[in-house]
């Protein structure tokens, strides 16, 4: 697809250029742009992504070489300037959003799905599947700053290296993250040259994701091996972790479960919190006050990500297979379905932009992602792409655990 508009450099280097030239031989002045309109659409099928403008709601350019995207997640520098990239073939790649081109890429592990980066913004942290464990690089030079790898006791006494999932950043200069197998919780603590880990052990069975509150203050991870979740309060770690709605499903036959939800879009409006119930057609309810289960809303499908738009008067949910057809908008006031839209097939990612006027759908197996209103419901845009799924936009850079 043809660039728009040429990322060619900076203005630093086009005065410098310039200046070395002489005035006989300047160049047309290159354009200048900040990245707070841009975002990444990841095209899984090519290992490649797509950098779009919010804005006009179009592609700039389409960028390969970013390897298996089949599990992909972005996180974005302080300045907005730079997307990193963690791929499923342990790869993790840096993009500079202003010249759209890949400045650095090292394969770190087997097997990564997701990370985050500092407060300060000087490290980013990638959690592992394989071979287990939490790596930490330096953001300008991508060297390996600390490895922590995730080494747990089982039942018979012996020692192995679990999955780690659900990993944000925190105040502090801290990462926390969740061992899947090990049924633990740990915080990574980046102020000091120490690097102190501290463990929170059985905290539930299989720790499958995780999301940090706005504020910093509480990270939920939710438990496939058992109903309920497990809550860690920041600002008093000392109370270890609480488990919170432990009785919502007891006694219920659950369906076969498609894919397993992702916290990371839990909507939260007001004192109430929206998330997906597994293996449940619904949409849980909770006062975050007391973290009780309040209201069950039945919905099209088993719910996957459950987001809120920025103003927190709307949920939208896309579902697993075989419904993932279809967007439902939920009233967080009425806690009605008020709206059902069919973007294409093979729905699951959607983001909104930052004050939430728009979101962008992405539309895997239609090869297209669909840009709506979120006031009116009207498609506002269609824009190809090659098998797309997670979009990120960079106002998460500014944002805790995004």
């Amino acid at each position: 697809m043809p660039l728009h508009r040429p990322f060619k450099t900076l203005l630093a280097a086009g005065a410098l250029s310039l200046l070395a030239a002489g005035p006989a031989l300047a160049e047309p002045a290159v354009e200048l742009r900040g990245t707070g309109d841009l975002g990444v659409v990841i095209e899984r099928a090519t290992g490649s992504v797509a950098l779009v403008d919010t804005t006009h709601k179009r592609v700039l350019r389409n960028i390969e070489g970013f390897g298996d995207l089949s599990h992909a997640s972005v996180k974005f520098t302080r300045d907005a300037r730079h997307a990193f990239v963690f791929g499923r073939d342990g790869g993790l790649t840096r993009l500079d959003l202003l010249t759209g081109e890949i400045d650095g890429r090292i394969i770190q592990g087997g097997n990564s799905i997701g990370g985050a980066i500092s407060q300060d913004g000087r490290f980013v942290a990638v959690g592992n599947y394989e071979p287990g464990g939490v790596k930490v690089f330096d953001v300008e030079t991508m060297e390996l700053v600390v490895d922590v790898p995730a080494t747990y006791e089982k039942a018979d006494g012996t020692t192995d290296q679990a999955k780690v999932v659900g990993v944000v950043d925190v105040p502090g200069n801290m990462f926390v993250f969740s061992l899947f197998e090990a049924g633990e919780i740990w915080t990574l603590d980046m102020s000091t040259e120490e690097h102190e880990v501290t463990r929170y052990r059985d905290i539930g069975s299989m720790p499958y994701d995780a999301l940090i509150t706005a504020n910093g203050r509480y990270y939920i991870a939710g438990l496939f091996g058992e109903d309920g979740m497990a809550l860690l309060d920041l600002w008093h770690p000392e109370k270890g972790v609480q488990r919170i709605l432990p009785d919502y499903g007891r006694g219920e036959e659950r369906l076969p479960v498609y894919k397993m939800p992702h916290l990371e879009g839990w909507a939260m409006a007001g004192d109430q919190a929206f998330f997906p119930a597994v293996g449940r057609n619904e949409v849980l309810v909770a006062d975050t006050r007391d973290w009780s289960l309040t209201q069950r809303i039945e919905v099209h499908g088993q719910p996957i990500f459950v987001m809120s738009r920025p103003d927190e008067q709307q949920v939208w949910v896309t579902f697993a297979h075989p419904d993932n057809d279809r967007v439902q908008v939920i009233d967080t006031r009425t806690h009605e379905v008020i709206e059902t839209l069919s973007p294409g097939e093979s729905i699951l990612h959607k983001e909104f932009t930052p004050r939430g006027e728009h979101i962008w759908i992405s539309a895997r197996d239609s090869g297209h992602v669909v840009v709506y209103d979120t006031r009116t419901f009207e498609e506002l845009a269609r824009l190809p792409a090659e098998s797309p799924s997670g979009i990120f936009f960079t106002h998460r850079a500014h944002r805790i655990g995004l």
